[in-house]
């Protein structure tokens, strides 16, 4: 089929290549020039695992195209998917919806023959119902239909995500909408992954329920880890306990620094401004915003108290920037009010991440940017590990307290056994432990 993607962002590129692995023609639109022209060139915009080699194949099979040209993009498609942001309005938290308003107005005047226009990008409730109306008002005599087709893809294996789902969503009311998103998804009929049709309302909404959903079990399980610490518990040993239960999961219970990235703070106070508008108030999404907000500057708190209560002319090094690991995103990383409450509290902070660094200068100042890990470490105090990237999991405990001045670790993502730890003659810091 001939898919254009509006949008080649994270989720606009990802989907696009792997729509193109799937033997679909694919389209992928973008205004910005320099993007465009370094797609062509086979420079990714983004950091995920395995996605130049998906590009790059699928480009050389002609099955990938990327252009700044909507409307030729949009000509003779058989679906129009809008994945461009909707990033947090500035003010109000509202989903800043105006880039899907302005690709549905462009979309209307070059449709030809009968298409299906998906919003993909992550939206508020109704959101479709403007869309529809935007285009059939600009363009009375369109023949389309407007289907919502959230996306659930993990940074750092999104691939994976897109071709193993758990679940396809659809939502639309239209026969003709719903048999063209059939056929665009029947590539995953062997894996048999369930494609769930319901109302385009219902689909919208989904989205934002599954992410708060696993905010709230990220939460609760750093609210039960600070617990642990008080009892003398494991949040490990606990996390496990009821991780075992199916009805629960073990899933999103590592307790941490809070969430981060592009989805989850965005999507949990879009959910809370759209039950406001709807007058359905969601106090447990708003005690999982507010308790995540004061987590991050608390982990930095809990970084002071491991080095002695004072870093006043200390010097810290941290490993892990980005908000997760395999991603360059940096976006409401736990790792920035980290490095602030350091800063703040006067200490000097050596930092080293395998793929954000670039990203994260342009968020965290007055940082020295190291090359590897123990760079990081040389001259400094005590060590943070803030992201679990598998390039530290494994580290030379021997050689981390040769370089430490207070021989101090605090593991903000419990990836190492206190006894190895303790063992090798460093203070251990986790959390929940």
């Amino acid at each position: 089929m001939r898919l254009t993607m509006i949008g080649s962002g994270y989720v606009g590129l990802v989907s696009g290549a792997c729509f193109a692995d799937f033997g679909h023609d694919v389209i992928c639109v973008d205004k910005d020039e320099a993007k465009i022209a370094s797609l062509r060139d086979g420079r990714m915009p983004i950091y995920e695992p395995g996605l130049d080699h998906l590009v790059a194949t699928n480009v050389a099979a002609g099955r990938l195209k990327f252009t700044t040209d909507l409307a030729e993009g949009v000509k003779d498609a058989d679906a129009v998917f809008i994945a461009v942001g909707t990033p947090s309005r500035r003010g109000d938290g509202h989903a800043d919806l105006r880039y899907v308003h302005a690709a549905a107005e462009e979309i209307a005047r070059s449709v030809t023959g009968f298409t299906v226009i998906v919003t993909k990008s992550t939206v508020p409730v109704g959101t479709g119902d403007e869309v529809e109306r935007i285009i059939r008002e600009a363009n009375p005599s369109a023949d389309i239909a407007v289907a919502s087709n959230p996306e659930f893809l993990r940074e750092g294996a999104a691939i994976d995500d897109f071709k193993r789902p758990d679940r396809i969503v659809i939502g639309s009311d239209e026969e003709r909408a719903v048999d063209v998103m059939r056929a665009i998804y029947r590539p995953l009929y062997l894996n048999k992954s369930p494609l769930v049709v319901m109302t385009r309302r219902g689909a919208e909404l989904t989205k934002y329920a599954a992410n708060a959903f696993l905010a709230t079990k990220i939460t609760f399980i750093n609210e039960i880890a600070d617990l642990c610490e008080k009892v003398g518990a494991d949040v490990q040993d606990v996390a496990r306990g009821i991780g075992f239960d199916n009805r629960i999961g073990s899933k999103f219970l590592h307790a941490g620094p809070g969430y981060g990235g592009s989805c989850f703070p965005k999507d949990t106070l879009a959910l809370l401004k759209t039950s406001q508008d709807f007058d359905a108030p969601q106090r447990i999404v708003e005690a999982v915003v507010a308790v995540n907000d004061n987590r991050k500057r608390a982990m930095g708190r809990k970084v002071i108290a491991a080095m002695g209560g004072d870093v006043r002319g200390k010097t810290i090094a941290v490993l892990g920037l980005t908000f997760k690991p395999n991603t360059d995103d940096m976006r409401d990383s736990p790792a920035i009010a980290v490095v602030r409450t350091l800063q703040d509290a006067g200490a000097k902070v050596r930092a080293f991440d395998p793929e954000g660094m670039e990203q994260a200068k342009l968020v965290i100042e007055n940082v020295t940017y190291c090359e590897g890990p123990y760079e990081a470490m040389t001259g400094a105090d005590g060590l943070a590990i803030v992201t679990e990237w598998d390039a530290f999991r494994a580290l030379d405990l021997a050689r981390v307290k040769s370089l430490l001045g207070q021989s101090v670790l605090i593991d903000l993502r419990n990836i190492y056994p206190r006894a190895d730890v303790e063992k090798a003659g460093l203070a251990y810091h986790g959390v929940g432990r």
